[in-house]
């Protein structure tokens, strides 16, 4: 708008195009409506924020980072609550709903908590009425999740929540087009269940995905497969093998070649070489000049 303007020769600033776009009601195009999900109470006293944008775990259950986004349907808006263990960057807990009352946060808090039975886990999110609410402090301290947020306004204090909703919505959101909410359910469902977590690699866990990053780190069979090999006594070429017996082997009877039994035109021909056979054994075509 401001380039137009200076263009067409009108002598303009951009805080006044502002203004007067503000003024008329307009706003320049987005590629997704700005749906406010954050809405803090001013009479609530907000938890200290004990990860100061450190969003490093050197365990799993160490630390969870939560937050919520919209899913635009034909029908109305839905929410989606999810909370992230940072150590694998996997979703352990996440929860859809019509509406923003705290009920959505808390089933996001509950599947976590059952999934990964945790102790002293935190638990970073930002201001928000839900993070805030009574109810949610009460379920943190019955769970033993110590409650942790962020500033007002800064992205950045909630960075690892945030980069999900990002990758949610470049590779599903901005794709597809949702006619109803059972629709956008599903699709959310597969794509944190079935992609997501077991086959989306990420860069920060050496480009593996979120359960085959813990599957490495706490099944050795799985970061080194010849552990589940049986131990060899001897190898081969060792001075010990000289001294072994040899066993002979005991092959399936099926993979081992039967007796030759010839029959048909193929037993004639095998009696008729053995009539010509010289008394020694040895055919002319065989004896050297």
């Amino acid at each position: 708008m401001l380039a137009d303007l200076k263009q067409s020769g009108t002598p303009i600033s951009q805080k006044r195009v502002a203004r007067l776009m503000a003024s008329a009601s307009l706003v320049g195009v987005t590629r997704r409506r700005r749906v406010k999900t954050t809405m803090r109470s001013l009479e609530a006293a907000p938890a200290p924020d004990l990860v100061k944008r450190s969003f490093q775990a050197e365990t799993p259950n160490t630390l969870w980072v939560a937050d919520i986004t919209y899913v635009p349907t034909w029908s109305g808006f839905l929410y989606l609550s999810v909370v992230i263990d940072v150590f694998s960057r996997r979703v352990v807990g996440w929860a859809m709903e019509t509406h923003l009352r705290t009920e959505l946060v808390l089933q996001a808090l509950d599947m976590a908590i059952s999934q990964r039975r945790p102790a002293g886990v935190i638990h970073h999110s930002d201001q928000g009425t839900q993070y805030t609410s009574i109810a949610f402090g009460t379920r943190c301290r019955e769970a033993g999740v110590r409650p942790s947020m962020g500033s007002v306004g800064d992205a950045y204090d909630n960075a690892m929540a945030e980069s999900f909703f990002a990758t949610l919505e470049c590779e599903l959101l901005d794709r597809r087009r949702f006619k109803t909410q059972a629709e956008a359910r599903i699709a959310v469902f597969t794509f944190i269940e079935s992609f997501y977590n077991p086959r989306r690699r990420h860069s920060g866990i050496g480009y593996l995905s979120p359960v085959a990053y813990e599957k490495q780190i706490f099944d050795p069979a799985a970061r080194d497969p010849a552990l589940v090999l049986a131990p060899v006594e001897v190898r081969p070429g060792s001075s010990d093998a000289s001294f072994t017996t040899a066993v002979p082997a005991d092959l399936d009877r099926r993979s081992t070649r039967g007796p030759l039994h010839s029959a048909g035109r193929d037993e004639k021909m095998v009696s008729a070489e053995q009539k010509d056979r010289p008394q020694g054994g040895a055919m002319p075509s065989d004896l050297t000049p």
